[in-house]
């Protein structure tokens, strides 16, 4: 079955679809979840000009006639109609609600930039006196059209410290997957905090999925435990020597230590910092009030908060990463 799915993708890229790798990936988990048919009009059709081509291509590879395009069918238990608008209501759906994998895998983050230090070519900026007079000299001292410089741009650094106690736990996968699609698109330094500090970034770098996730699971000793914000930070104020970084913190704010420790630890966190993102899965819900004490203690410190979530919230913040 996996041999024909792959191969059917294979015509969708000779009709003209974008089916990357990560397409592909989230194609095969979803069809262990939905129709193959579904799955596939799901994760491997981006736009609605790509629905013909599909439903042509479907035909032609696996033969008969597509569903209709209304049908609606079971997604983790949660009924959806599937049609190319459905894409963007189940982004929209809380993801502690259904497996969200297959669309997580479809993200396409993108590095925050900095200024390097290294000057590069350019057709505007300051004079690059050396390489003018060479070219100067390459033309027999004749007057030539200076050549210019600037500095280049190079990706950020990006750190992602996500809570996995026990009040996280409807979104510690989901969360991990989103980190496990970003350390393949960009540098970054992931760590779990919650009793303890845990650093999964080399389990994360496993290229499948599903072997990464088990291998972080296998190393955070405090899943679904308790919540000592402060007390983590320290420890990752401590180990982490970097400055300049961009810092997205994963967390419902609910502190079980001393907040006053928190604030203190965030306060320093900030001042080695280029930016703080604080991503919390309630702050995107009608009636949510920052009024947790962890959440109280923090605010102070933190550059913006962002809902945390679904998955249009998670493509919402990778878009506050990029702007940093």
């Amino acid at each position: 079955m996996t041999e024909a799915c792959v191969g059917f993708t294979r015509v969708l890229r000779g009709a003209g679809l974008q089916c990357g790798p990560d397409r592909v990936q989230a194609f095969l988990r979803a069809t262990e979840h939905v129709d193959l048919y579904w799955a596939g009009r799901l994760t491997l059709c981006a736009d609605p000009d790509d629905l013909p081509r599909y439903d042509a291509a479907y035909r032609a590879y696996f033969g008969g006639t597509p569903p209709r395009p209304r049908t609606t069918i079971e997604l983790d238990s949660v009924t959806v109609g599937v049609a190319a608008s459905d894409v963007e209501v189940l982004k929209h759906k809380d993801i502690s609600e259904f497996n969200a994998a297959p669309l997580i895998a479809m993200l396409k983050p993108l590095p925050p930039r900095r200024r390097s230090r290294r000057l590069r070519k350019a057709r505007r900026g300051p004079v690059d006196l050396a390489r003018t007079v060479r070219a100067m000299i390459e033309m027999g001292g004749e007057i030539t059209r200076p050549r210019h410089r600037r500095r280049g741009v190079k990706a950020r650094r990006l750190v992602l410290l996500i809570d996995v106690s026990g009040s996280m736990a409807a979104y510690s996968d989901a969360l991990l997957r989103f980190a496990h699609v970003i350390a393949h698109a960009m540098p970054v330094e992931v760590r779990t905090i919650g009793t303890r500090l845990t650093r999964v970034t080399r389990q994360l770098r496993e290229r499948d999925p599903e072997r990464a996730l088990k291998a972080a699971g296998r190393a955070i000793p405090d899943y679904e435990g308790g919540t000592r914000l402060g007390e983590t930070l320290r420890r990752f104020n401590q180990q982490w020597r970097q400055r300049g970084a961009v810092v997205v913190l994963f967390s419902d704010g609910w502190e079980r230590g001393d907040a006053t420790l928190l604030a203190n630890e965030m306060a320093r966190l900030r001042r080695v910092s280029h930016k703080v993102i604080w991503a919390n899965p309630h702050a995107g819900k009608p009636g949510y009030r920052p009024v947790q004490s962890g959440v109280v203690a923090a605010l102070p410190h933190v550059d913006t908060m962002v809902a945390g979530h679904s998955v249009h919230a998670l493509e919402q913040l990778l878009k506050e990463v990029r702007r940093a």
